[in-house]
């Protein structure tokens, strides 16, 4: 890492205001506090099996199951909200395991890309600001060099700060949504392994 990537990376952190060491800042595509976890894995979350190459046993199961995963995948919607709905379906199955199966894999399918494009999208993100603090220590540089000349171009010193003014003025606003942003793939890890143990109380038969 260059010198000048190391002191923007340290900008970046700084920003941030947590706890030195709280998160891992040898991976500057990071800049959360939270563990990066890139993958998911629906085993962990589901206790059943589920066979990815089965089909449901009709039309009207396939329906019922789209329906009720894509109710479930809803992130506003309170997960109070859900139990109705999962009874209601438990109800019309027996409790099956394998059509509860297909809606969770359903779900997990769908939370699962959401999160990995929130993830790039945390990435691309702290690239950006990387930059951009990169970008604010070389014009500090310039600004420097120019005032340590025996006759400084005091119009240049001007138009420099009138660019790093705005320059930082963009990283900080930037920055006071990083905590949000960082806190998205959390919440939806949280939500998954709550809607599967909702859906695996529902399971009447496991076999």
């Amino acid at each position: 890492m260059s010198k000048r990537l190391s002191s923007a990376v340290v900008i970046a952190v700084t920003a941030l205001a947590v706890p030195v060491g709280a998160a891992d800042y040898s991976d500057p595509t990071w800049p959360c506090v939270q563990r990066k976890v890139e993958t998911l894995s629906l085993g962990l979350m589901w206790p059943h099996p589920v066979d990815p190459e089965a089909a449901p046993a009709s039309e009207e199961m396939q329906a019922d199951i789209d329906e009720l995963a894509g109710y479930l995948s809803l992130r506003r919607v309170d997960l109070d909200s859900l139990a109705p709905r999962i009874e209601a379906f438990a109800e019309t199955y027996q409790g099956d395991p394998a059509a509860l199966g297909m809606v969770f894999a359903e779900v997990f399918d769908t939370l699962s890309k959401r999160r990995g494009r929130i993830i790039k999208g945390i990435e691309d993100f702290s690239l950006s600001q990387i930059a951009l603090a990169d970008k604010i220590d070389t014009v500090r540089a310039e600004m420097n060099a120019i005032l340590a000349k025996a006759e400084p171009d005091f119009d240049k010193v001007d138009a420099l700060e009138e660019r790093l003014d705005w320059d930082q003025v963009i990283y900080t606003d930037r920055q006071r949504n990083i905590a949000y942003l960082c806190e998205t793939p959390t919440l939806l890890e949280r939500r998954l392994f709550s809607i599967a143990q909702m859906l695996n109380q529902s399971v009447r038969n496991p076999g």
